[in-house]
């Protein structure tokens, strides 16, 4: 049985990888690093099928060192210390550092992570780790202080363009066959940028077809895989990702945006609960003041999305995201309580003015407790002016207006009851 296409395309040289050119071209940070020979421990961070374990396989082809490799979804510490070991006592005195790669460090548990620290620290061997995971979340801290971190994009269209080409020409068993590559955009927005899942489906269209002649297009490919092969992982980065993008996209009023990573976490798969929550921040945070009726949506929306759930729960979702999308914007509340907060942590426990304290017992009607305190609903305007700040604070300013329709009459109100003290 001959092996999968994506493994019979797996360059074996620096000169036939495909895409990085960030890292690996002509004068590169990683390309100089392995033309020289010494490797400093790195963890490569970024999508599936981008070239990570390639890259430290052409390393392991290119430099003269032993070479061990683990995979975090199947070895544990035990498997570590051995490998440790194995690696201590094969080296002789200045040699260089046996390399270690372990692919999906990020599944690697903390103790799992400790275990390799001394020995990275120590040098007794160089780490070469591949995660799809944020490093930042997933790796230790002192390991990754130990470690170059180096970021692998999606490959971008001409890449995948040339590695369809190459696959056509060069491949053993596809070059004897007769294809025509006629339309690539399907193939290119299914891949989503990931050179694996290209050749897949390459070979899946390929092998389905036994005309003589295979012609490709786009109807085809799409008929061939029967689903949407979409890259979303609600548990990985693009999770964040994806809804950051939503998120900012109702920031930026963009409903087009909005809707559009909408569909993207629906058709991944995403908790609708998870949608609705975000969109209740959202409302708060991102409109506020300047519409106070899109909180009500908002959490209106997350209540419906419990009843009913998918696939009619896409529906409110929407409704609640192109209005959030399209209202008036301000973040003022979400300063304001960032403002005060911070002059909490600066000033610490001042003590309440003795007007608008509790006055429960008569020990503290004595003390002057609610002493001098004005009711605001027996003045004209159901307001009159006093203190409400403690006295080392009463000259602080902590809401600021952001003059939207609605919110300039609130401001309006405020500078009638207290004048200049609200002119900002």
């Amino acid at each position: 049985m001959s092996q999968p296409l994506a493994e019979r395309m797996r360059p074996r040289t620096l000169d036939d990888y495909i895409g990085q050119r960030h890292l690996v071209g002509e004068g590169a940070v990683l390309r100089r690093m392995i033309d020289s020979g010494h490797i400093a421990s790195f963890i490569l961070w970024g999508p599936p099928g981008v070239g990570k374990t390639t890259l430290a396989q052409i390393i392991a082809h290119k430099l003269e060192t032993p070479f061990f490799t683990l995979s975090a979804v199947t070895s544990g510490v035990k498997d570590v210390r051995d490998v440790i070991e194995k690696a201590q006592k094969g080296r002789f005195f200045n040699e260089a550092s046996p390399i270690l790669f372990i692919d999906e460090i990020h599944r690697f548990s903390k103790s799992q992570q400790d275990s390799l620290l001394g020995a990275v620290e120590r040098g007794i061997v160089t780490l070469i780790g591949a995660t799809t995971e944020n490093p930042s979340f997933e790796v230790i801290r002192p390991l990754l202080s130990r470690c170059q971190l180096y970021v692998l994009k999606s490959l971008e269209k001409d890449d995948l363009l040339q590695l369809l080409d190459r696959a056509l020409h060069t491949d053993v068993i596809l070059k004897e066959r007769q294809i025509e590559l006629k339309e690539t955009d399907a193939m290119l927005r299914f891949s989503g940028g990931d050179a694996r899942k290209l050749l897949n489906i390459l070979e899946l269209v390929v092998e389905a077809d036994s005309s003589e002649k295979v012609v490709i297009t786009d109807e085809v490919v799409v008929a061939r895989l029967q689903q949407n092969p979409l890259a979303y992982d609600k548990d990985g980065e693009m999770h964040y990702d994806i809804i950051s993008a939503f998120i900012k996209s109702i920031r930026g009023s963009d409903p087009d945006a909005a809707l559009y990573w909408l569909a993207r976490m629906i058709e991944g798969g995403e908790d609708p609960k998870f949608i609705a929550r975000r969109l209740v921040i959202s409302a708060a945070e991102d409109i506020g003041l300047a519409n106070p009726n899109a909180l009500l949506l908002a959490n209106t929306a997350f209540d419906v999305i419990q009843k009913i759930g998918w696939p009619e729960g896409r529906i409110p979702l929407a409704e609640c995201t192109v209005y959030l999308a399209t209202s008036p914007k301000s973040n003022s509340a979400y300063l304001g309580i960032d403002a005060a907060l911070d002059l909490v942590r600066r000033t610490g426990n001042q003590p309440v003015p003795l007007p608008i304290r509790n006055a429960p017992t008569q020990l503290m009607k004595e003390l002057g407790y609610h002493d001098g305190y004005k009711y605001p609903h027996d003045y004209p305007g159901h307001f009159t002016e006093q203190q409400y700040l403690p006295d080392e604070l009463v000259n602080e300013r902590i809401w600021h207006a952001q003059h939207s329709p609605s919110e300039q009459k609130l401001y309006e109100r405020m500078i009638s009851c207290w004048g200049d003290r609200f002119k900002d």
